[in-house]
């Protein structure tokens, strides 16, 4: 449990990382949570109140691949399923929405591997 300290911090990085994008239908906000155990990342529109698509460790798609992996691994298989679902949509950019999370790990590793999956970041 974090303290009331640390979720003050937490939310005004959070506020201050999300006051500068907005997602839209053809570029959509890559929202982002992380837990202990596993990653999940969905399209955003903003715009248009609605998920354009998510991926998750916990996805049927991907739960029998991933098993056995490191979750720096597992992160980068999420960040390629989404860049390859937002792909077959015909969406080619995002804006990354970390939230409070600092940019490195497994953040870093999802972000890279949508990178190189084809998402223009």
């Amino acid at each position: 449990m974090a303290s009331k300290k640390i979720e003050k911090i937490r939310a005004k990085r959070a506020k201050r990382v999300r006051a500068k994008m907005f997602g839209t239908d053809a570029k959509p906000r890559l929202s982002l949570f992380r837990s202990a155990n596993h990653i999940y990342v969905q399209a955003i529109a903003d715009d248009a109140q609605k998920t354009l698509a998510e991926a998750s460790t916990v996805s049927k798609d991907l739960r029998e691949t991933i098993a056995g992996l490191k979750k720096m691994e597992q992160a980068r298989e999420v960040g390629k399923l989404v860049s390859k679902r937002l792909q077959a949509m015909g969406i080619e950019q995002v804006v990354f929405d970390r939230g409070y999370y600092l940019y490195h790990g497994r953040v870093k590793a999802l972000a890279d591997a949508a990178r190189e999956a084809g998402l223009k970041f």
